[in-house]
């Protein structure tokens, strides 16, 4: 039998040379004849088939077989006369294009990423990395898509679970700096200012959602993750943009990877600090903190050999109730005898606010965990309805920031350090036991942090290692490793650094991006509005983001020089 399907086969690749041998030279013939203007020629549709045996199943019935497709068949039956044939199942290799020129290239850049959102075969074309299952629809055309209804989960989220994950995905070490950014702000000045950053960045995490949604109707998606809406916004957008969906896709993960390695390395510094402090208290070593953060390195490639996500969720419940304990147990510190609000002040120099706006936007910016939650969601249009999973998370967590800066810097003034657990009194055991505390929750959510960037990463080249892939994966999770314990070492100075990722990277992901992705999205239909509103208000965000990653990064790196001629 499979000798007969080889002949089959072989007929057929022996036809399929013959037909693209056709065709480029009636390409070649049609390129030869434009002489005056140039015209979109119209590309000419090649299908080629697969004969493949299938022993069990009926041949297929349904499909639509040309006349040639027909005669080789009866010619190799001729061929075999008294043999039991096997059934021959005709699979189409590369999908066949119909309509305009225009409307195919269109439609048939949409390549390869998540066909299974779908069910839908693989295809590529045009280095895209998204799944063709269908042309991209206008508005009208797409009025009956309804991306949610097509979600396929195996495990969705209820409302209250989302709003669990979101909280735990915005609360993190940055509230421990908190206190540091009001120093830099002033006392009302800072609460005003981060209610402000808040409702801004909330915003900008509606736009990216509700562009999200526009492109799943449009391109016949279900869901798409952060740099999936930005390439399907380009290939949607204007024709001059198409070419550009690539490098949008590559931009906003490379800032992914940056961010997320950023916050490894400021937790490796996090976690070294606090051990040095309790250390000098109770073995008067007094050793340089990069001792600690070079200590580190063992303990962090060991916990990072682990590949499976859910074998991390072990650490993170530890982490959650540590975190949980120390910051219950530092506020406690901080509202004890606290002083007058007339002793500190209420405006910081102007100097100081860049400062205050990359420390702010880091502790603030859940961006990056948004489009995944919002995924998995088994009502996702409850996400930014009103009050909605994200208003009433980004609230309770803006609230839980103003609240720990404000009583933080009313507690320690001037002398506030980069995490305030820093600032409890090194004589008291309970006190040296939150930083402890604090250090362990830190040191096992790097794990979390540290997943994101490998996956990424190795995604996008573990396809040059087609042997040995296990130990070249573990050796770029060593590697890696390796690197953001280096470069901890080399800035060890915990506000500068905070402020230094948060302008970089979160005043691009969190405020510029999203802008312009709204920009792209609306830019045919429907439009920028009466005024041109959208148009000027995302002009606005993005110049914000612009002047917060401009000053925040000249004033980190000023900070970080002074830091190194002391040393």
């Amino acid at each position: 039998m499979f000798r007969e399907a080889g002949k089959a086969v072989s007929c057929a690749v022996t036809r399929r040379e013959s037909v693209f041998r056709a065709v480029r030279e009636n390409f070649a013939g049609r390129v030869r004849e434009q002489t005056v203007s140039p015209v979109l020629l119209r590309p000419v549709s090649v299908v080629v088939y697969c004969l493949t045996p299938n022993r069990d199943d009926p041949p297929p019935s349904s499909r639509t077989r040309t006349s040639a497709d027909q005669g080789e068949m009866d010619n190799y039956k001729k061929k075999t006369p008294g043999r039991v044939q096997p059934h021959l199942e005709y699979t189409q290799i590369r999908p066949q294009l119909t309509g305009s020129s225009k409307s195919e290239l269109t439609g048939y850049i949409f390549g390869r990423m998540k066909s299974d959102m779908n069910d839908v075969p693989v295809q590529t074309a045009a280095g895209s990395t998204l799944p063709l299952v269908d042309m991209i629809k206008d508005d009208e055309e797409a009025g009956t898509y309804n991306p949610f209804e097509n979600r396929k989960l195996t495990h969705p989220t209820t409302d209250m679970e989302t709003l669990v994950h979101l909280l735990k995905g915005s609360l993190g070490s940055g509230i421990l700096a908190m206190p540091l950014a009001f120093v830099n702000a002033g006392l009302w000045f800072g609460l005003v200012a981060t209610i402000a950053i808040g409702a801004i960045c909330t915003y900008c995490i509606h736009i990216l959602v509700r562009c999200s949604h526009v492109l799943c109707r449009r391109a016949q998606l279900p869901s798409l993750g952060f740099a999936d809406v930005a390439e399907v916004a380009f290939l949607a957008g204007p024709e001059s943009l198409k070419k550009y969906s690539r490098l949008a896709r590559f931009i906003i993960n490379l800032f992914l990877v940056i961010d997320l390695v950023g916050c490894c390395c400021i937790y490796i510094v996090f976690v070294a600090t606090n051990l040095k402090q309790v250390a000098d208290h109770y073995t008067h070593s007094y050793w340089d903190v990069r001792i600690y953060i070079l200590m580190l390195l063992v303990p962090l490639i060991l916990l990072n050999l682990i590949r499976k996500l859910k074998y991390l969720t072990p650490f993170s419940l530890i982490a959650n109730v540590l975190i949980g304990a120390g910051v219950g147990i530092t506020l406690y510190y901080i509202v004890t005898d606290l002083p007058a609000l007339s002793e500190r002040k209420a405006v910081a120099e102007v100097q100081h606010l860049p400062m205050f706006f990359g420390t702010v936007i880091f502790a603030l910016e859940g961006i990056g965990v948004v489009m995944s939650l919002e995924n998995n969601m088994k009502n996702p249009q409850n996400f930014i309805g009103c009050p909605g999973v994200l208003n009433t998370g980004m609230s309770v967590v803006v609230m839980l920031y103003a609240t720990v800066g404000f009583l933080g810097y009313l507690k320690y003034g001037d002398e506030t350090k980069g995490s305030i657990t820093l600032n409890l009194p090194v004589e008291d055991v309970l006190a040296q036991m939150v930083k402890l505390m604090i250090a362990v929750a830190i040191f096992l959510t790097y794990a979390l942090q540290f997943y994101v960037p490998m996956e990424i990463i190795w995604k996008n080249i573990k396809g040059n290692f087609n042997e040995h892939q296990n130990a070249a994966e573990y050796t770029l999770r060593i590697g890696l490793v390796i690197l953001t314990v280096i470069i901890a070492a080399a800035l060890p100075n915990l506000g500068p650094f905070i402020t230094l990722i948060g302008a970089v990277c979160l005043s691009t992901l969190g405020l510029m991006f999203p802008a312009v992705i709204e920009l792209v999205t609306m830019y045919e239909k429907p439009g920028y509005g009466r005024f041109n509103w959208v148009l000027w208000k995302n002009v606005f965000l993005i110049l914000f983001g612009v002047v917060g990653f401009v000053t925040g990064t000249y004033v980190s790196i000023v900070e970080f020089s002074e830091h190194l001629e002391e040393v």
